[in-house]
């Protein structure tokens, strides 16, 4: 972990660059950044996910024509399903990563101190099903440790990673482990998940965010090189990588961030499949919402201040894209909030000229250009994710309230996460409770 007085720098960075934008331009300049940088993060991630669509994913049979890669060698999958507290989803889980198409697989299911009787449904099923095992902790120890025992009861270098309430599509394994065997220096992959939770309008909307958010990211960082995080519900690794990096830290509150960048930091490549579908409960309500995001945001925060200091070698230059685009992320949170300061304090006293602002809301030609890149991401992510969703249309009039509601969670778990790390003392072995997975998870 970075010193508190590095650490404190880097808030101070944070903090001090939209102040120096307000001091030495202006007030209109701090507001084009703060209102032109979501259009500047739209635009980039259509024009990548436009990029990998023409370079790679325009070729790929679907539909009834999908087939699973074919492995060679046949090698030992182990599929790892962390499960706390998972009683009701996780033997459909478990049943999920059983049906694999490829059969050379074992399923390794850790149940991490659970105490509403999960250990008692997974025994039974592993009674059943001779390639299950079950791994059980005596206490909670919170998902890295579980992922790690899982690991280390693997009989398998390739170790595909899911939650415990997540559902396994059939050809999920193969797609993930595909990418491992091809190219010796990819560690991991990352894969596809889709939102099953939507009884509620966070729900729906969250189907729009998984689509045109982040699939076109994810798509677009791995058009440049670099991923900020494999996905923490579904994601394929490479064991020796693992083994080379020192597994998953136990003392973070974002396991997945964290393992992503110490994987690239040893020079191994991050792919993102979106092929490997998995189906997932995600919060359905502003509470659980909350937790989740300030969770990652803190997360975030964490695994960025703890690497910046170390990366500026020229060894670690393809990791500088994936920091400037955090660090600029994070200077447009409080470059925002400079803004309503301002603004407010406008209202009381007589402000300079050059830091007065009117209003805090966008002019109306800014809203129609930023609404207008919008509606663009959502069509073109309509267009490019279709074939692993039917019906993602429908979501179309429930995503467009998403890119509001994605930048305002993004501004206050940001402003939240920074100071939260910063005056973290110690860092605790991470563990958390079942987090909120929706009113209705559906299992198909």
């Amino acid at each position: 972990m970075t010193s508190r007085p590095l650490a404190g720098a880097c808030l101070c960075l944070s903090i001090g660059a939209p102040l120096g934008i307000a001091a030495v331009w202006s007030a209109d300049a701090l507001l084009g950044f703060a209102f032109f940088y979501p259009l500047l993060i739209a635009v980039v991630s259509i024009l990548g996910g436009l990029y990998y669509w023409f370079h790679w994913e325009r070729h790929w049979a679907w539909g009834l024509d999908v087939q699973p890669p074919e492995l060679k060698g046949n090698p030992l999958i182990t599929i790892l399903i962390s499960c706390h507290n998972q009683a009701e989803q996780g033997p459909d889980t478990v049943l999920s990563a059983l049906d694999q198409h490829y059969l050379n697989i074992e399923v390794i299911a850790i149940d991490d101190g659970s105490t509403d009787g999960t250990g008692r449904r997974l025994d039974a099923l592993a009674a059943v099903h001779e390639r299950l095992r079950v791994v059980h902790l005596d206490r909670h120890q919170g998902k890295a440790m579980a992922l790690r025992m899982g690991a280390l009861a693997a009989r398998s270098d390739y170790l595909v990673c899911i939650d415990g309430d997540a559902l396994l599509d059939r050809n999920a394994a193969s797609f993930l482990v595909a990418p491992l065997l091809a190219c010796p220096r990819v560690g991991a992959v990352t894969g596809n998940p889709r939102i099953r939770t939507r009884s509620t309008l966070i729900g729906r909307i969250q189907v729009g965010e998984c689509a045109s958010i982040a699939g076109l990211i994810k798509r677009t960082q791995r058009v440049y090189g670099q991923v900020f995080t494999v996905s923490g519900v579904v994601s394929a690794f490479r064991r020796s990588a693992l083994d080379r990096v020192g597994y998953w830290s136990l003392d973070t509150v974002a396991e997945d961030i964290d393992i992503s960048w110490k994987l690239q930091r040893d020079h191994w490549s991050i792919f993102y499949e979106p092929r490997a579908l998995c189906w997932i409960p995600m919060p359905e309500t502003i509470r659980g919402l909350w937790r989740q995001r300030l969770r990652r945001a803190q997360g975030g925060a964490e695994v960025f201040l703890s690497n910046v200091p170390a990366i500026w070698s020229w060894r670690y230059r393809r990791l500088w894209p994936m920091v400037l685009e955090y660090g600029v992320s994070s200077v447009w949170a409080f470059a925002l909030l400079l803004a309503v300061v301002l603004w407010t304090i406008g209202l009381f006293t007589a402000l300079p000229s050059r830091l007065h602002i009117d209003t805090p809301l966008p002019p109306a030609f800014t809203g129609m250009v930023l609404v207008m890149a919008c509606l663009l991401q959502f069509a073109l992510s309509i267009f490019i994710d279709q074939r692993y969703e039917h019906g993602l249309a429908r979501s179309l009039y429930w995503a467009v309230w998403y890119p509001l509601a994605y930048w305002v969670v993004h501004l206050l778990t940001t402003l939240c996460s920074f100071p939260a790390v910063l005056l973290k003392r110690r860092r605790p072995r991470a563990r958390r409770e079942s987090p909120d997975r929706g009113i209705k998870a559906p299992t198909s």
